[in-house]
Formats: structure tokens, sequence, C-alpha cells
């Protein structure tokens, strides 16, 4: 799920510390809008706004945390209204919904030990990519731009 790789170049002291804040900003997002899954991606994306002109090193973490945010929006998204319905609406508890649950709970905990594993690694200088979000990042984020 996870590669280090070695990067192009050593990234500097304020580099790493720029990268691995682009991983804590979602992990603090989520203590402020727990229920609310969009305020993750917005606080990535205000991070991402920010940094989108600093060097590569920071702006391909950057770019990571946020490919990830994103897809942790759909799906926390569809959960979350799916809970609603059931809730307000009436709708009953169905297996399917407890399996899907269960589901999004380890994907949502995987996603959360990866993040703060890689916000260490990051602060360190270490080039940590992700499984999937790693590659797209790889073809968003060029090295020239």
């Amino acid at each position: 799920m996870i590669k280090i790789k070695n990067f192009s170049y050593a990234p500097g002291e304020h580099e790493a510390e720029a990268a691995s804040n682009s991983y804590l900003m979602s992990l603090i997002a989520i203590i402020v809008g727990l229920p609310l899954p969009i305020v993750n991606l917005i606080a990535t994306l205000i991070f991402y706004l920010g940094n989108r002109k600093s060097t590569y090193f920071v702006r391909w973490h950057c770019t990571q945390a946020l490919l990830a945010q994103l897809s942790m929006l759909f799906i926390n998204s569809y959960t979350f209204w799916w809970t609603i319905s059931i809730i307000f609406k009436g709708e009953p508890i169905t297996s399917n919904y407890i399996a899907f649950l269960i589901v999004v709970i380890i994907f949502n905990l995987t996603e959360f030990i990866t993040t703060i594993y890689t916000a260490i690694q990051t602060r360190k200088g270490i080039h940590v990519e992700w499984w999937f979000y790693g590659a797209l990042s790889n073809i968003i984020c060029k090295e020239n731009s």
C-alpha cells in the first residue's frame, strides 16, 4: 500500500515540514468537522492551493493528500447520507448497511494511520508514495511546472 522511494533531490527542512503539513491538515480537519466529510477536502484543498507554486516535493505531497481526501469525500458522503436517511426517514438498518459501514470504518482507519505514518516520514524528508494516489500524483504533478 505504501512505497518509500528516493526522491530526485534531498528536500530541505522547510520543504519537509510543508509536505508533512499537507497530511496533517486533513487530520486536523477530521477533528473540527467530524460529521461533515467535505471539511477535510476543503482544508486540504486550501493548503494545496497555497502551496501549488512551491517546490516539487511539497507540491507532490499536497497533490497526493488532496487526491486521498477526494476519494474519502465520496465514500464518507455516501455513508453520511445513508445514515441520515436511516435516522430521519426511518429506513431499516440492513445487513448491507452494516457491511458497508464496517468497510468504510476500516477504510477510514487505514487512511488515518497511513496519513500519520506518511506525515512523520515526509517530515524526515522521506518520499512516501501511496498505492494508486502516488501514481496519480506522478501524472498530475510534474517536476518542471
